[in-house]
């Protein structure tokens, strides 16, 4: 492990980019692995309920297989997005907040500075590129793409603004600048199966609930200014 860790090391200081873009592929191909096994059990009934020989058929024909077709466009979104863009964000974000907000690294107003913007900014672009690609690279037309990402982007990043922060926090306030890609990619292999899971979760009811609250909020709003 400690040969590992020093061989990354070294790849990260010779090509931080390539390392960046070839780690983040791999995690977020790893993730979608994952994403589908979850999706796979979460789908079939618990043990006490398949009796009949039928049923044992049924499991037999039911075995989780990876699609590795999906696998590959999700880990090309992490090669072609996520770890270049994170990459210049991340390192663009720390030199833009001590050079030109010029405050103190590591302090309460540099870190708090950080996480506002990556969860205002970063975030939800990076949902949206998500939704969009993963939409138009499994053969979805403009309609249904734009269908998919009413669906499915309030619920990820209502659900991800809870979690995202509190990780930031730790990881701009204890993490030296140049593992602080290192530390986003290895909570992306979570993400990854998250989002993942999220777009295979089609019009689940509690996709449903987010968007119905979401849209009684706004008509309330647009009422009440009236």
């Amino acid at each position: 492990m400690i040969k590992l860790w020093r061989w990354y090391q070294r790849c990260l200081t010779v090509h931080p980019v390539k390392t960046q873009v070839i780690s983040s592929g791999f995690l977020w191909g790893f993730g979608d692995v994952t994403a589908q096994y979850i999706t796979h059990s979460t789908a079939k009934p618990p043990p006490l309920l398949r009796l009949s020989d039928k049923d044992k058929e049924a499991d037999k024909d039911a075995e989780f297989k990876v699609n590795w077709k999906r696998v590959a466009i999700t880990s090309m979104f992490g090669l072609g997005f996520v770890g270049p863009v994170g990459h210049f964000w991340y390192e663009g974000l720390d030199k833009f907040i001590k050079l030109k907000l010029r405050y103190v690294p590591k302090s309460t107003r540099f870190v708090a500075a950080k996480v506002a913007m990556d969860g205002l900014i970063f975030g939800p672009i990076d949902l949206l590129v998500f939704f969009t690609y993963m939409g138009y690279a499994t053969g979805k037309n403009t309609s249904e793409v734009k269908e998919g990402l009413k669906r499915d982007f309030l619920p990820a990043l209502a659900l991800e603004g809870g979690a995202w922060p509190l990780l930031q926090i730790a990881n701009f306030r204890y993490v030296p600048v140049q593992y602080q890609l290192l530390y986003v990619n290895i909570f992306c292999l979570i993400d990854s199966a998250f989002l993942s899971w999220v777009d295979q979760q089609k019009d689940a009811a509690w996709k449903q609930w987010f968007t119905a609250s979401f849209l009684t909020l706004k008509e309330r709003g647009g009422t009440g200014g009236v």
